[in-house]
């Protein structure tokens, strides 16, 4: 078995930038970074060697990725003499997630993780603490975690990490984030499409991203694409996307050293050369960025070959090199002589600190990677300054007199928080932010665009506002780095489509579930999604655009963290947004319509309903405040609608008929208020619903959510749930509700084969229904629109 020296010297005999008491620390850095990082993979006990290694001081489970560590610990040494000699404002976003112990071991020598857990101290005690937390129970992960400081990218789900950085930049002058991208993650997608952010990047007003292409040539099991192409191909393929890049290369420390810093420092160069021009003075031309690709050995400083097998430039170093330290003793040998390689006792001193030589190579306060508080953007939060949403009220004489686009109303309060919120507000959307009727907040700022304009184009600017590129996740992972580094925004798309990112919202939600209980992480603003263009209104669509399962996959994550609003009209989708841009913490998922819907509550009536966010509505209930013979529930403006149509029908029919209508803007509030924040108690849904009586449910989504959401309630054996069943195509709006029986005359229908006393009476008007339902389908496909007593229809009071 041999064992590569990961303590070599590294001598200035390679010319560079670096003198040789530069070389000789910053080596030093990178072999104690290297040193913690295994340690924490193996260890949980004599953390500094000063015994011989016996099988105790061995974790029983060995979990963690060694692989991409050193490199990323390699990046991190020469970035921070940077910071110091240029008093740089830099942050570290780390695509390899799993390399986890690199960031954990940079903390603890820069004293961060000391000062945020004071129970892993800068002594010897303190580095058993360390090594035995890392994948342990009752522990840390072995990823890049929201329990590590500096971190605002996790990484366990590859392919956002130079999303993430660019919106860390966006409105950030002074920041330069160094991305390193994974060459295994370099394979995705989401990061192919997101190396086109450097057409969004704009060097006046926006900080910089470094990306570092870090090939070590192997994932798990297998070569990475990116590493085994010809070196022109691969200099071909990021000069196409608008990079320079630079090439270091090699395995030699002395010799990586200096040329990745002479690199580093001629890329900051660069850089500072594009903001000086830019911020000079006129509209700047589109920059070719700078960034580097660096080759280094897969697990480089590890063991050369384990039991005959390749080890460190091979798979095989990918996560933990060899498995057996504690049962066998070669492997346990093997650890030992490569720990001890790193040369620890020069490296630390006889408490266990880090020497001095290491202890001040790093910078100072916020300057450090690990303390930097654009990596705990709470910090930096400051509140929206928010126009008065009442101000943008539609008038409503009385229920359902008015129509209104509802996203339309909202476009304009959203063009003015822009307004006033010029540094710290964007809207991103995949390319729909008109369709989706917000195309009022073009008024004050055009969409980002720093590609070549025409003459014939429209709304678009170099400093645009609107982040508008065809990719959810792209906008997503913009979005989540605008956010993570404090600042605020909203994300509009289609509905069908937000299910692309479901991965990435996932993430997110367990990152604010995870921080909310870590005391010195500060909270952010809310990430906000606008769902429209959904799924009762495909005219042109068809099928394929026809999915509102995304707030099925949100309400499966911690009650918490997330929120779900079905605003019924414009005044409640305003009252709805000001309150989600106002919070912090949460996944706020609001779904309207935008195409034109009948107006019900006016402003004052919006916000107590909101503010509610469940309740009666008296003026469409014909129970006099008494006891009902049926409940008809709602819940998303189309069903809403549907609902108060067949009220119309029912109340012609059956003017004794004792209805009750309870419509829903807040989806959590029919939650039991043990299971979610919001939910109401057994007593106050009784009141609502009844303990005995048949509720009829017109829902927006998947009819089994409602179902779950209420499962515990007295009366849910009389639940009937009616929503989107997986039926549709392209038709006509009414068609829709027709075909997944949400609409007015199959809700009718519903109550008159539930209400017993209907039963003997209601036969006549049953058929009158059934055969309005036949006329419908005629007509449809005769004419191609809805008849004209469903199109023309309007709520009349009573």
């Amino acid at each position: 078995m041999e064992i590569e020296n990961g303590g070599t010297r590294a001598t200035a005999t390679v010319e560079g930038p670096l003198d040789a008491r530069q070389l000789d620390r910053i080596h030093a850095w990178w072999r104690a970074a290297n040193y913690l990082s295994v340690g924490q993979i193996y260890l949980m006990d004599n953390p500094l060697l000063r015994e011989p290694l016996r099988p105790e001081h061995v974790k029983p489970r060995l979990l963690g990725h060694w692989g991409t560590t050193p490199g990323l610990n390699f990046v991190y040494a020469h970035l921070n003499r940077c910071i110091v000699e240029r008093d740089l404002n830099m942050m570290y976003v780390m695509g390899p997630g799993h390399g986890g112990p690199g960031p954990v071991a940079a903390a603890w020598l820069e004293g961060t993780y000391s000062e945020v857990y004071g129970d892993v101290s800068q002594d010897e005690a303190g580095m058993k603490r360390l090594f035995t937390q890392f994948s342990f129970p009752g522990g840390i992960p072995s990823h890049v975690a929201p329990e590590t400081p500096g971190s605002i990218h996790e990484g366990g789900e590859l392919g956002y990490s130079l999303s993430h950085a660019y919106g860390a930049a966006f409105d950030n002058p002074d920041l330069i984030v160094a991305a390193v991208v994974g060459d295994g993650e370099a394979e995705t997608g989401p990061l192919a499409t997101s190396w086109h952010s450097t057409k969004f990047v704009d060097p006046r007003r926006d900080g910089a991203v470094l990306p570092i292409l870090h090939l070590n040539g192997y994932k798990i099991a297998s070569p990475t694409v990116l590493a085994r192409i010809e070196p022109e191909e691969l200099d071909q393929l990021l000069r196409g996307y608008g990079y320079t890049p630079h090439v270091v290369e090699g395995s030699d420390p002395a010799r990586m050293h200096q040329e990745f810093a002479a690199t580093l420092d001629r890329c900051l160069d660069e850089i500072a050369e594009i903001q000086r021009r830019a911020r000079r003075g006129g509209t700047p031309e589109r920059p070719r960025w700078p960034m580097i690709v660096l080759r280094s050995p897969k697990g480089w400083t590890g063991p050369e070959t384990v039991d005959g097998l390749k080890v460190e430039g091979s798979f095989r170093s990918h996560q933990v090199p060899f498995a057996n330290a504690r049962g066998d003793d070669s492997h346990r040998a093997v650890l030992e002589e490569w720990m001890r390689s790193y040369r620890p006792e020069e490296l630390f001193d006889a408490t266990g600190a880090p020497v001095p030589e290491i202890r001040d190579l790093h910078p100072a306060g916020g300057r450090r990677m690990s303390a930097n508080p654009h990596s705990n953007g709470g910090l930096l939060l400051r509140d929206l300054r928010m126009p008065d949403f009442r101000d943008y009220a539609v008038p409503v004489e009385q229920p359902g007199a008015g129509t209104a686009e509802s996203t339309r109303v909202l476009g304009s309060f959203l063009r003015d928080v822009m307004r006033d919120n010029m540094a710290d507000f964007r809207v991103f959307s995949p390319d729909e932010n008109n369709s989706n009727r917000l195309d009022a907040v073009l008024e004050v700022s055009g969409r980002t665009w720093g590609a070549r304009i025409q003459p014939d184009d429209v709304d678009l600017a170099v400093d645009g506002r609107v982040m508008e590129i065809l990719s959810e996740h792209t906008c997503q992972g913009w979005l989540e780095g605008y956010l993570l580094t404090g600042r605020h925004g909203v994300f509009s798309c289609y509905e069908a489509f937000i299910h692309i990112v479901d991965s990435m919202v996932n993430q997110h939600a367990k990152w604010l579930k995870t921080t909310n209980g870590i005391p010195w992480r500060r909270p952010i603003a809310s990430l906000n999604y606008l769902l429209t263009s959904h799924v009762w209104r495909q005219d042109h669509n068809g099928f394929s655009h026809q999915d509102p399962g995304f707030i099925d996959h949100v309400v499966n994550k911690k009650s918490d963290v997330i929120r779900v609003y079905l605003p019924p009209d414009a005044n409640t989708l305003l009252s709805t947004v000001d309150h989600c841009l106002r919070s912090r913490q949460y996944v706020n998922v609001v779904v309207a319509g935008k195409q034109v819907q009948p107006q019900y509550l006016d402003m004052p009536d919006a916000i107590v309903h909101c503010t509610k966010g469940i309740g009666i509505w008296d003026w469409a209930s014909t129970d006099a405040g008494g006891e009902p013979d049926v409940v008809l529930g709602c819940a998303g403006d189309v069903p809403t609608m549907e609902t108060l149509a067949a009220v119309d029908i029912l109340r012609g029919f059956f003017p004794d008929l004792r209805m009750r209508v309870v419509n829903v803007v807040d989806l959590m509030r029919l939650q039991d208020d043990r299971e979610h924040p919001h939910g109401l108690s057994d007593r106050e849904f009784d009141a609502l619903f009844t303990t005995d009586k048949p509720i009829i449910f017109n829902y927006h989504g998947y009819p089994w959510l409602i179902h779950r959401l209420t499962y515990r309630r007295a009366n849910h054996h009389n639940l009937h749930v009616r929503g989107y069943v997986e039926e549709g195509t392209t038709t006509t709006p009414f068609d829709m509700c027709v075909r997944n029986r949400i609409d007015r005359f199959d809700i009718a229908i519903d109550v008159i084969d539930r209400v017993p006393r209907l039963r003997p009476i209601a036969g006549h008007y049953r058929e009158r229904l059934k055969n309005t339902l036949i006329e419908h389908r005629q007509y449809v496909r005769t004419y191609g629109e809805d008849m004209p007593e469903v199109a023309e229809w309007k709520w009349e009071p009573a």
